[in-house]
């Protein structure tokens, strides 16, 4: 699997990132889901460099204008519900692109919270075959939950390309979706890695509840 970590370079992209993270900025939830649909779009933008492209002809009022567009048939794929804006960000881009979605929890099977498992309940895809996937999701703590979506989607068919994209990815994160992915035909984007998990699986420094922050608590 190839990584990207825009944080090991400067863009714009990194003072959306340290906006998700500020405690003193994150309770504007407008300004949250906003700076993760700003975040898609750059990201968008970045992973528009590795399609596929070829020449088409435009005819113009004056004459005809041969232009380089990508070729790739696009599905955009997200989880519920914190992947909708950075989802939002991505279409935004890629405008023609399909969509899919997919519905899935944490929930802890101790008393401690220490013990995580991941549900799956709900899928809409169109076909996947010969598609090009992207999967979208802001955090990736454990990748349990990526693995599962992932796993979700191919009963929807077997896509030419995978690229997922993240925000915030733990390293513990990275390295299982490295291990479920060993050739170089996928390619991990992240804003930043961090370097650990706590012992409820939140990343460290993280953001939080990427969803709560957006959307919102919830019982």
């Amino acid at each position: 699997m190839k990584i990207i970590n825009f944080n090991e370079g400067n863009s714009l992209l990194n003072q959306y990132v340290s906006e998700l993270r500020s405690t003193d900025i994150q309770t504007d939830r407008m300004r949250f889901r906003k700076n993760l649909e700003r975040i898609g779009e750059i990201m968008a933008y970045e992973i528009s460099k590795k399609l596929d492209y070829s020449i088409k002809n435009v005819q113009t009022p004056l004459g005809v204008a041969p232009v380089s567009t990508h070729d790739d048939s696009m599905v955009i794929a997200t989880v519920f519900r914190a992947g909708l804006p950075l989802h939002t960000g991505f279409l935004n881009m890629f405008d023609r692109a399909d969509n899919a979605f997919v519905s899935a929890y944490r929930y802890y099977k101790d008393k401690e919270c220490r013990q995580l498992d991941v549900h799956i309940e709900y899928i809409a895809s169109p076909d996947l075959n010969d598609k090009t996937l992207l999967i979208v999701d802001p955090m990736l703590a454990t990748g349990e939950s990526m693995e599962l979506a992932w796993k979700a989607f191919l009963t929807k068919g077997t896509p030419s390309k995978l690229h997922i994209a993240c925000v915030i990815a733990s390293q513990q994160g990275v390295d299982h979706l490295a291990k479920l992915f060993p050739e170089d035909d996928v390619t991990l984007w992240c804003a930043t890695i961090d370097p650990e998990l706590n012992e409820r699986s939140y990343i460290v420094p993280g953001l939080g509840d990427a969803g709560d922050l957006a959307f919102g608590g919830k019982l």
